[in-house]
């Protein structure tokens, strides 16, 4: 009766434990929820710029709150005298009108009503933009049509990208991981367990990150939480694979769960948390980064990873205990049955092939690689602001018709910002070439704006020529800066160069040490660092193949480099650390070679789930209509699918098997041939038995 009562308050306890944990996230997330606070323009700008100094001094201008929106009236002929009518009585009652006659294109085709828009705040602009376009688009005469462009527009439109958006991105990536998890497992109900703890994570994980960048005022936009959410139910789910995976084994030779849960936890722990560890440590090198909000991403993703961690660790381990073996229906593991390691699977035998040849699967392997790391060489960044959208929304659209009539920067003029002579840089800068018209438009407080229309595309090599014309022309001019989107576009190029330089060495040291100080080892961690380089590599050349013959992008956005690398080799180094860490366990007892084909045939299964399933969930940004976020996703996703069916898989193993024991040094793995060498060293220490004995 005493065992009874013993086992259901044990039981009980890992309910208790497993509810509390997960009512007490859901009494966080409900009542203290989400910071605020996106970044205003100016605070998103990369710092140290030229452009966001101008930006900042333009904010000391009285009527600096807010930007401005065009209104573009277009016609295939020439306007007709109503239809110009109808343009000139609309320039004087559109909402927010100044009254000021609209400027007529020399084709007469179409003319523009500049309307000033006096709010910086993303919501009340994209309010005021809608009421525009609405007003601007009534009671049109045949033949003429009106769009709404303008840096206000072009907000606007950013912002309704991310409306719902982060409802849609969890709702895509939550039926990704259920229907993976469900194939993995082949339950009906084990999935439901991990899902809903590393769910509840992940909502968790928001409302602590948010909170942790409001603490420290660093600053984020809108599409970091739903990269933050798709990093913790990628990683969060791979942990929850690593750990069920190890239990389900240990079902089939320990008898009581709770006792097998235990042994698993503390067979797993090690490599979650020095995968995890590894994981924030390479994140937390984008606070190097000159742009906040890369920062902002780099800050929230640890934490995002820290709370997935945790809760697998602790909560998922009380809320699987709680239910029986019944749980993994219909495949119950049973007490007697053969273990991953010692079974005769599909990575048993794959591990064998690969034994037999390593030298001919590394030459092959590393061959595949490099003939996809071969299209890296034509790679070319930085997205003009018509290419950052996946449909074209009306802002860009408008711009584009605007361009065919006017000067191409008449809709987004080039500012200049001076304490100086306003009307003296109005002068250097209409003496430029590919300035069409250079004027002072606001003044005040001591500093004066001066708009400047260049001529050129925007984001041309003519237009960026003429901005570094401009610049070096008021170079002497002190206290001025020269801003607006192409020089804002320049500048963030340049910022992302420097962050690849400064980050990538960065990132692969500590990682390099991390894994040195987990494996205790010095030539295991060069090698697998170099293979998550490789892969790295081979993904974004793979990438760029498929995005210019098949997805039709002709650059990738300035940041998607740096992102990418990070996020492949922080996760890379997971499954490194998988494998590794269970063929060192192995090779206590099995030797070098023995223990890393056990240790590929006890994970390669859940590594490749964990990959198959980070990549799909990775592949889900592409939900969102930017192109950054699609790019990122997509070379990601190929980058993890590389690394876990073939790197993983190959390539690590055969070197480990080529170097046998060397793979380790200095460290010794092999236990058995420890014990035979202290023997061997006892033996010859006592000299020659004498014979007949003693």
């Amino acid at each position: 009766m005493g065992n009874l009562a013993h086992a259901i308050t044990r039981k009980w306890v890992a309910g208790i434990l497993a509810l509390v944990a997960i009512l007490g996230a859901g009494a966080i997330i409900g009542v203290i929820g989400q910071a605020e606070g996106p970044p205003t323009a100016v605070a998103a700008l990369p710092d140290g710029t030229d452009s966001k100094a101008a930006a900042e001094l333009r904010a000391e201008l009285p009527e600096a709150e807010g930007s401005a929106a065009v209104v573009l009236y277009s016609s295939e002929a020439a306007l007709t005298p109503e239809q110009l009518g109808v343009v000139q009585e609309r320039a004087r009652t559109l909402p927010g009108a100044t009254g000021a006659p609209p400027a007529v294109a020399e084709d007469g085709t179409a003319a523009t009503v500049f309307i000033p828009v006096n709010t910086s705040d993303a919501v009340e602009t994209a309010e005021v933009v809608g009421d525009l376009r609405e007003a601007a688009k009534a009671g049109l005469p045949d033949g003429l049509t009106a769009q709404v462009t303008g840096p206000a527009a072009i907000q606007a439109d950013l912002a309704a990208v991310f409306d719902g958006a982060n409802f849609r991105l969890l709702a895509a990536t939550a039926s990704v991981v259920a229907l993976l998890l469900v194939i993995t497992y082949r339950s009906p109900v084990l999935w439901l367990v991990p899902l809903t703890v590393v769910g509840v994570a992940d909502q968790l994980a928001a409302v602590a990150a948010t909170h942790t960048l409001a603490a420290f005022d660093v600053l984020w936009d809108e599409s970091t939480i739903g990269i933050l959410s798709v990093l913790v139910f990628g990683a969060g789910t791979d942990y929850a694979l690593l750990l069920i995976s190890r239990y389900r084994d240990q079902l089939r030779v320990t008898e009581d769960r709770r006792e097998a849960m235990a042994i698993a936890l503390r067979r797993t722990t090690e490599a979650i948390i020095a995968s995890s560890s590894t994981v924030v440590i390479g994140l937390l090198t984008l606070l190097l980064s000159l742009f906040p909000a890369t920062r902002g991403l780099g800050l929230a993703c640890a934490v995002g990873v820290v709370v997935a961690a945790f809760f697998v660790l602790v909560v998922l381990p009380a809320a699987l205990v709680v239910f029986g073996r019944w749980i993994f229906w219909p495949k119950v593991p049973k007490v007697g049955q053969a273990g991953l390691a010692d079974g005769n699977s599909l990575w048993r035998r794959i591990g064998e092939a690969v034994a037999k040849r390593p030298a001919g699967f590394v030459t092959v392997t590393l061959l595949a690689l490099a003939v996809m790391a071969g299209g890296i060489t034509q790679i070319k960044t930085g997205l003009d602001g018509p290419d950052q959208f996946l449909q074209k929304p009306e802002a860009i659209a408008a711009a584009e018709r605007l361009g065919e009539s006017f000067p191409a920067g008449a809709a987004d003029p080039t500012i200049v910002v001076t304490r100086g002579d306003g009307e003296a840089v109005a002068a250097t800068a209409n003496a430029v070439d590919g300035i069409t018209d250079a004027r002072v438009v606001a003044s005040g407080n001591g500093v004066t704006e001066v708009d400047a229309i260049i001529d050129a595309a925007p984001g041309s090599d003519e237009a960026e020529a003429t901005v570094t014309a401009l610049r070096e022309a008021l170079a002497a001019q002190a206290d001025t800066h020269v801003g607006g989107t192409e020089a804002e576009a320049m500048d963030a190029s340049t910022s992302a160069a420097r962050d690849r330089q400064v980050i990538f060495p960065i990132i692969l040291a500590l990682v390099l040490v991390s894994l040195a100080a987990l494996l205790r080892s010095v030539v295991a961690p060069v090698i697998l660092v170099a293979t998550v380089v490789a892969t790295y590599l081979a993904s974004l050349g793979l990438s760029w193949v498929l995005f210019t013959q098949v997805l039709g992008f002709e650059r990738l956005d300035d940041g998607v480099p740096l992102l990418a690398f990070v996020f492949l080799v922080a996760l890379g180094v997971d499954y490194n650390i998988f494998l590794i860490t269970r063929a060192a366990e192995e090779a206590k007892d099995h030797g070098s070679r023995s223990g890393m084909l056990r240790a590929l045939a006890a994970t390669g299964g859940v590594i490749t789930s964990a990959g198959i399933l980070l990549a799909a969930v990775f592949a889900v940004l592409g939900v969102l209509p930017l192109v950054v976020l699609a790019q990122l996703g997509v070379i990601i996703c190929i980058g993890v699918l590389l690394d876990t069916l073939v790197v993983r898989t190959v390539l690590v193993p055969a070197i480990a098997l080529i170097l046998g024991d060397r793979f380790w040094w200095p460290r010794r793995v092999d236990q058995r041939a420890s014990a035979e060498d202290a023997a061997g060293s006892a033996e010859r220490a006592a000299g020659p038995v004498p014979v007949g004995g003693a």
